[in-house]
């Protein structure tokens, strides 16, 4: 079998795991996150939005907010659609309408943005095309949208595609995460991106246990991550 058949086998059988079950294997051949599963438990993720859109909808909005105001904004924009969170509801709405629920001039210039590009087909929401993508490709294709940066589409890959081999080196709570749990001071994401070839095909689970050695080890307050 050739090195790129095996890439491809390989990252076919990593699709058909589960969290914990990639988390078990994790823990086999690495004593921190050994420990850390026997700790936490097995990830714990929310359940996914009914569609991407509306998924990318809320990544958006919550950029840079708190929690609570984001989650206050988002609820009163989801009845201002009356529960239609499609490209074409939202562009039907005014500046005037978006502004009554809290959104800024910039979060909705970026949803515009985005209901635009997915309805013209710029960016392919669709998920049988999402799934023959790889994750570098899917990243590229959302960054094209306003507001919408690399830290996003891997939380959209990891928390909606549930894709396991994501490793997002530019969040801190990661690299300070995976300070706290290997007892080294935190990497720089350029050191970071190789400390995780080891964890491969699994560092979405790895990154999920760095942001809850944060909990663990920091008493960070827990997040929508790793709820």
């Amino acid at each position: 079998m050739s090195a790129a058949a095996r890439t491809t086998h390989a990252a076919a059988a990593a699709a058909r795991t589960t969290h914990a079950a990639a988390a078990a294997a994790l823990a086999a051949r690495d004593p921190v996150i050994a420990g850390l599963l026997a700790e936490a438990g097995p990830p714990r993720l929310g359940p996914r939005h009914d569609t991407h859109f509306a998924a990318l909808v809320r990544s958006v909005l919550y950029q840079q907010l708190a929690g609570a105001a984001a989650a206050a904004i988002h609820r009163r924009l989801i009845d201002l659609l009356a529960g239609r969170v499609e490209p074409e509801a939202l562009l039907a709405l005014t500046d005037e309408q978006l502004r009554s629920v809290g959104l800024s001039a910039n979060k909705a210039a970026s949803l515009r943005d985005l209901a635009t590009k997915v309805a013209d087909a710029t960016v392919v929401l669709d998920p049988r095309r999402l799934a023959r993508e790889s994750d570098d490709e899917i990243v590229a294709r959302l960054s094209v949208v306003r507001g919408i940066g690399r830290w996003t589409a891997e939380m959209f890959l990891m928390f909606q595609l549930r894709r396991l081999d994501v490793w997002p080196t530019g969040d801190l709570g990661v690299r300070r995460g995976y300070g706290l749990a290997w007892g080294v001071p935190p990497p720089t994401p350029k050191e970071l991106e190789g400390l995780g070839d080891g964890l491969r095909p699994y560092r979405s689970v790895a990154a999920w246990y760095c942001w809850r050695a944060c909990e663990l080890r920091a008493g960070a307050a827990a997040s929508a991550l790793t709820r």
